[in-house]
């Protein structure tokens, strides 16, 4: 199991450095296990060469197969570890960067203040990854990227807005846009997710849906985004981004709102997880969770993604 376990820090982690990383050992030391595993199996499990080290597809399926058996021994020994009054063992959640901000820092603090011999381990990955898939408990994603089949529960604001802003130097000098279209002839700072894609700039008023193509003066990742907020602040451009990040700097007014009539609203996130991965610890969780949203309602089923 030792060797399994190296083997699906390789798989993630895309080669033997990073997971010798992760494991705490020397790379010669996950490469000895890698070769150990594939002689008792017979297989190779991975072809490696001078730049990169890729599943073969013996390699893949093992993957697939064993992640949700990794799940399960992991339920099973929290569970044996919060088998006395107090809840302890470790909490492993995958979740979106938009809610690292603050969404779950604060709640964090009070679920760990209360379970003290609980550890929480967080994954913070803008992929549309399967959260259970990369051995964790939980996953927190926004609702149109909820996975299939599974039990969600919110957490945090239900309602949210993307919100455009800029600095009052910078419209001073440039002018308010009176229209999304009007973007196109703006300085304007996207984000972009870590697939590869731009965050869509798309808002409605009155029926009217505008989704603006314009790729902008300076883009970057969506791990950026308190750097975007910065610059947008000295007057670089306008932005569009979560009104709850934006609002600090609306009541300090070094940004000023732009086309708020447009922004567009969505729902806030969720918590999901398989049902049969309800460990003690992620129970523990989703009560806490249902407690501070006073929200007293059985586990809710995922909606389907559009």
């Amino acid at each position: 199991m030792d060797d399994v376990a190296v083997f699906m820090a390789v798989y993630h982690g895309g080669g033997f450095r990073t997971a010798a990383k992760t494991l705490g050992l020397a790379p010669s030391t996950v490469s000895e296990k890698i070769s150990a595993l594939e002689r008792s199996l017979g297989v190779p499990l991975f072809i490696r060469t001078t730049r990169s080290v890729t599943p073969t597809d013996a390699g893949r399926m093992m993957a697939d197969r064993m992640a949700p058996l990794l799940g399960e021994m992991r339920t099973i020994l929290n569970d044996v570890a919060s088998a006395q009054r107090d809840v302890r063992g470790l909490l492993k959640l995958n979740v979106t960067g938009a809610v690292m901000v603050d969404i779950l820092p604060p709640l964090l603090t009070q679920f760990l203040a209360r379970h003290p011999l609980l550890k929480v381990e967080i994954m913070v990955d803008d992929r549309l990854v399967e959260a259970t898939a990369e051995g964790c408990d939980a996953g927190i994603r926004y609702g149109e990227h909820l996975a299939q089949d599974c039990i969600a529960v919110p957490i945090g604001p239900r309602k949210q807005r993307l919100a455009l802003a800029a600095a009052p130097v910078y419209l001073a000098a440039r002018g308010q846009p009176t229209h999304p279209d009007a973007l196109a002839e703006h300085d304007c700072l996207r984000l972009r997710y870590s697939s590869g894609a731009l965050i869509p700039w798309a808002f409605s008023c009155n029926g009217e849906t505008v989704n603006v193509s314009t790729t902008g003066r300076l883009t970057m990742g969506v791990n950026g985004a308190a750097a975007a907020i910065e610059l947008a602040k000295q007057g670089m451009g306008i932005i569009a981004t979560f009104e709850n990040w934006l609002q600090p700097a609306f009541t300090s007014g070094e940004l000023a709102p732009v086309l708020a009539s447009w922004w567009s609203e969505f729902e806030g996130p969720w918590l999901y997880f398989p049902s049969r991965f309800m460990s003690t610890p992620l129970r523990a969780f989703v009560d806490f969770l249902r407690e501070v949203q006073g929200n007293d309602a059985p586990d809710l089923p995922a909606r389907e993604s559009p």
